[in-house]
């Protein structure tokens, strides 16, 4: 599955305060989220629909309200892949680093 999409919403950062808020504050409310942000419950729910379609985050009806969960997995994928790029990087570097030194 392609990160790109989980790059792209976390690009925002509205969506990146609320998945922050979401990795520290365990499962939220729509006005849980909204408490203390400078935003509309509605536009939390636009920025909650988006992170949903990139898979960071799921939700369940519990009662009258809405509660929001982080999805681990989609978070693991994206460090997965940094970790990844970070490597390239750092072979790169090293080979760099042997050329010169030569």
């Amino acid at each position: 599955m392609s990160v790109a999409p989980v790059l792209a919403a976390l690009g925002d950062e509205t969506r990146l305060r609320i998945v922050t808020k979401l990795s520290s504050g365990g499962p939220l409310s729509i006005a849980k989220l909204a408490d203390g942000a400078q935003i509309t419950r509605q536009a939390i729910t636009k920025h909650l629909h988006a992170l949903h379609d990139a898979g960071l985050v799921r939700s369940e009806r519990q009662g009258r309200e809405r509660i929001w969960t982080l999805e681990p997995k989609r978070i693991d994928d994206v460090r997965t892949y940094l970790a990844q790029i970070s490597q390239q990087w750092d072979d790169a570097l090293n080979r760099l680093r042997a050329a010169v030194e030569e």
